[in-house]
């Protein structure tokens, strides 16, 4: 079957979600509805990288009713951004739970820790989304999606753990963090101040862990796919890192610019580090393209950051025009960095193919 439609739909729900973005930074575009910009969070976190997880985890399974998951997320997110909230809600919760059968069946191929950390990942995703139809706000979903974005990518790092960490003392303490983060996402519910706290301390200690032991701390020293996938990966983590300082140091965030520093540090620093970072090889697998490393993909990684950084100052500085332009900025690193992918593609001659999709085939898609 054609996987295409449902990347188109992942794109699609990014562009609504950088609109929705844009309007809530204050610069004046116009809008077709309000919940454009409400939705703005769940767009991205559930539409965009909802359906990208899904997609590939579909491809993993090698089913066709494995893609339901990444069509129901797909098809809902834009249903949210046309105004249409609650079949938009119900439709992201029904791909949480056909994306939950899936690693059930993954789980019965392969029982394993790594599987169950991507699976309560899903979880995370499937009880954020009842929350969501029960009426709860978006901020007090944020940990759960948090957990679910954070959990699948440590999993799917953890999977590499043959290859990619030392010892398995350090797999013991990764999972520790987990548990010390999914303790707090659960406390998020009766108690949102203890439960961001607990929860900020377990993306710091995963954040520090994963720094340490991944194996990108000596991919980094190398050179081409390797050390790039590597400066994502770290940068990432430094990013993961600073999100649970905020969440340690304030609780469930009151002041709006602590908020949003809280939550980009995690789902603009952290998540998109990693798309970026995994892009070159995962992409290839889900989509059948070649997508070839280029030192150009440097240009869209380094704004990113520098505008996040930006940013950030300006919500904890309470500069809203500082604020505006970091947020800005970070909105056109996303579609730089598919400009520089398509100048890739044309600027790399093809080789070896078929090695490249074996790789991909083999489910270890880790560059670094």
């Amino acid at each position: 079957m054609s996987r295409l439609p449902l990347p188109a739909g992942a794109l699609l729900s990014v562009i609504a979600g950088l609109w929705g973005g844009l309007s809530l930074l204050g610069v004046g575009v116009p809008v077709p509805s309000a919940a454009l910009a409400t939705q703005h969070g769940p767009l991205m976190a559930l539409g965009f990288l909802g359906t990208l997880i899904s997609l590939e985890r579909a491809v993993a399974l090698g089913r066709p009713w494995g893609y339901a998951a990444p069509a129901l997320a797909a098809v809902g997110a834009l249903a949210g951004a046309a105004g249409f909230t609650r079949p938009g809600q119900l439709l992201l919760t029904a791909a949480a739970g056909w994306f939950l059968a899936v690693y059930l069946v993954l789980l019965a191929r392969r029982p394993c820790p790594e599987v169950v950390v991507q699976m309560s990942g899903a979880i995370a995703w499937y009880v954020g989304g009842l929350l969501w139809l029960r009426g709860l706000p978006i901020a007090d979903l944020v940990p759960w999606l948090t957990a679910f974005l954070v959990l699948t990518i440590a999993g799917e790092r953890l999977e590499l753990a043959h290859v990619g960490f030392v010892g398995r003392r350090a797999v013991d303490g990764v999972l520790a963090a987990m548990g010390v983060l999914g303790a707090g996402v659960l406390a998020s519910v009766p108690r949102p101040d203890l439960g961001w706290r607990v929860a900020g301390a377990g993306m710091i200690a995963l954040a520090g862990l994963l720094a340490v032991h991944d194996i990108a701390r000596r991919t980094v020293r190398t050179a081409g796919l390797p050390r790039y996938a590597a400066v994502c990966l770290l940068s990432g983590y430094a990013w993961l890192a600073l999100a649970g300082t905020l969440w340690g140091i304030f609780g469930r965030p009151t002041a709006d610019g602590v908020y949003d520093a809280a939550l980009h540090a995690v789902f603009l620093g952290f998540a998109m580090s990693m798309v970026f970072g995994h892009a070159p090889v995962i992409l290839p697998a889900v989509l059948r393209v070649r997508l070839p490393y280029h030192r150009v993909l440097y240009g869209p990684l380094a704004l990113l950051h520098a505008a996040l950084l930006v940013r950030i100052a300006g919500d904890l500085g309470g500069v809203a025009a500082v604020r505006t332009v970091g947020g800005v900025l970070g909105e056109v690193a996303l579609p730089a960095f598919a400009c520089c992918a398509v100048f890739a593609r044309h600027a790399v001659p093809a080789h070896r193919p078929a090695a490249a999709s074996r790789l991909s085939r083999s489910r270890r898609m880790d560059p670094s």
